[in-house]
């Protein structure tokens, strides 16, 4: 029988370029693969569903999940996966001078759904002990002005957020109308040495969040269209297989010492990553994610990103779940 035709789009990095690249196939399959980016990959997929099999964000995925929206699938392949100690910014002059300092504060986010605003405010009140109703929530564009929350929320009594349309968050940093922004990439005055990180020693502060919690940030997983899977029930697995393959290439190319990337000694720091968080140091699946699926899913929830608690089980097509 031929193999079917699918468009894959997603972002492109050594975990896996090994499948983009056609060194490694899914069986039964033909891939076009479209080197696109977020947030554009999302907000293509989601408003007019372009492509087959798409990256998405983890974040608005659980939250479509959570409204029962049948229309993707996902597997647990998680391309992008950030500790998101590093989001948070302030102006150097301000008051907020470490994390304990945001109660009672105003705090931006370029979406509340954003996965990275999701996991720095589970790491405030699960970790911190920050009580997230203490804070007043503005939703905005970050740079640029009108930047629109892409799901919808349920967010519980006691949780604020105003929308806003007219300015940037940046700009209410810089003037003093918040107090801080929580976001994925840096903002214009980060560049700019305008703002600075809230927390300045990131590395030893996100690597004593992995030893206490065994939390290990998932940014993305992978969707599928679910006319495709209804068609070719086999097609998950299949490519949870080749993903998983060109994975542990990459992996196995991190560990060698040699100069597949531009690191100086990189191989130390893969060895160093195994020692940390174990062989597979960047696992699919459920099984070896479940702390941080479970910690993830209540994040959500608590937040009013997902609609209803979930388990790990309900996210996941049933012919990946092992």
């Amino acid at each position: 029988m031929a193999n079917i035709h699918l468009t894959l789009a997603m972002g492109n990095s050594d975990i896996v370029r090994d499948f983009t690249s056609g060194d490694v196939r899914a069986e039964g399959i033909d891939i076009t693969y479209l080197n696109v980016g977020a947030p554009e990959v999302f907000n293509r997929f989601l408003k007019h569903r372009e492509f087959d099999v798409a990256e998405l964000s983890f974040g608005m995925f659980t939250s479509l999940a959570s409204q029962n929206d049948q229309s993707i699938v996902s597997i647990p392949v998680f391309p992008w996966r950030v500790f998101r100690l590093s989001s948070f910014y302030v102006r150097p002059d301000g008051s907020v001078k470490s994390p304990e300092d945001l109660v009672g504060k105003r705090v931006g986010v370029p979406e509340w759904a954003q996965t990275a605003t999701v996991w720095a405010r589970g790491w405030l009140s699960a970790y911190v002990g920050i009580d997230l109703k203490s804070i007043e929530g503005f939703q905005g564009g970050v740079d640029e002005v009108g930047r629109k929350e892409t799901v919808k929320l349920a967010l519980p009594s006691g949780l604020k957020l105003s929308k806003v349309t007219d300015r940037t968050l940046s700009e209410m940093l810089l003037s003093g109308a918040i107090d801080a922004i929580i976001t994925a990439s840096p903002l214009e005055p980060f560049r700019q040495g305008k703002v600075v990180r809230l927390v300045s020693n990131v590395q030893e502060a996100e690597q004593k969040y992995w030893y206490d919690t065994g939390v290990y940030p998932i940014m993305h997983t992978i969707v599928i269209r679910r006319e495709v899977c209804d068609a070719n029930p086999w097609v998950p697995k299949s490519l949870l297989q080749a993903f998983t393959a060109a994975k542990d290439n990459s992996l196995a190319r991190a560990l060698t010492f040699g100069s597949s990337y531009p690191i100086p000694m990189h191989a130390y720091y893969a060895l160093d990553a195994q020692k940390r968080i174990g062989k597979d140091f960047f696992p699919f699946g459920i099984e070896p994610n479940r702390v941080t699926l479970e910690a993830f899913l209540k994040f959500c929830h608590d937040q009013g990103v997902c609609h209803r608690p979930m388990r790990p089980e309900e996210l996941f097509a049933p012919q990946v779940i092992r």
